[in-house]
């Protein structure tokens, strides 16, 4: 089965990723707004209580994420992928690095830039036309999240929460 760990951002932040997800993110329907922090790998059941496992003690050792979303970013010209820009810090490239760490499973496709996509598989020309209006309008956004997901992708290709793990900082 495939599994991912993600961040929810506020359902503000969500609110606003989804008025340009309907029309540009063909993902929509599948996922909802979110930055993520390990992404997609295979396991089986097997082993998903040790990952879940590994995954609370490492919620433990991080407090809750403050997140910052700057402004509008694109991926062009490796892809037509445009979203909102998270400003890295340590504390991200932390748990980031400590999920990718700890529970190794694989080495990442991507360098760990955070982001919430709003936009995906669409063409050179409306790419160009899309990010062109959306940088103008831009984003900034504060806020801080205090909970991290472990989700798995269902049969007809939408994600759903496996479990819900707390950014406690208990334990640093």
């Amino acid at each position: 089965m495939k599994y991912g760990i993600v961040a929810f951002p506020s359902k503000k932040l969500q609110d606003l990723a989804n008025t340009y997800r309907k029309r540009y993110d063909s993902h929509y329907a599948k996922i909802t707004p979110h930055i993520t922090l390990k992404e997609a790998f295979e396991a089986d059941e097997s082993q998903i209580h040790t990952i879940s496992e590994t995954i609370a003690s490492i919620a433990k050792n991080h407090e809750p994420l403050k997140i910052h979303a700057s402004r509008v970013s694109s991926f062009f010209p490796t892809t037509n992928v445009i979203f909102f820009r998270i400003e890295p810090t340590d504390q991200l490239k932390n748990i980031h690095t400590e999920l990718q760490d700890r529970l190794n499973i694989g080495k990442p496709k991507h360098v760990f830039i955070p982001h919430i996509t709003i936009a995906q598989d669409i063409t050179d020309t409306e790419h160009d036309d899309i990010f062109g209006q959306l940088r103008m309008i831009g984003v900034n956004e504060k806020e801080t999240i205090d909970r991290i997901h472990l989700l798995y992708q269902l049969e007809n290709g939408s994600w759903t929460t496996y479990e819900t793990y707390r950014l406690t900082g208990d334990e640093q």
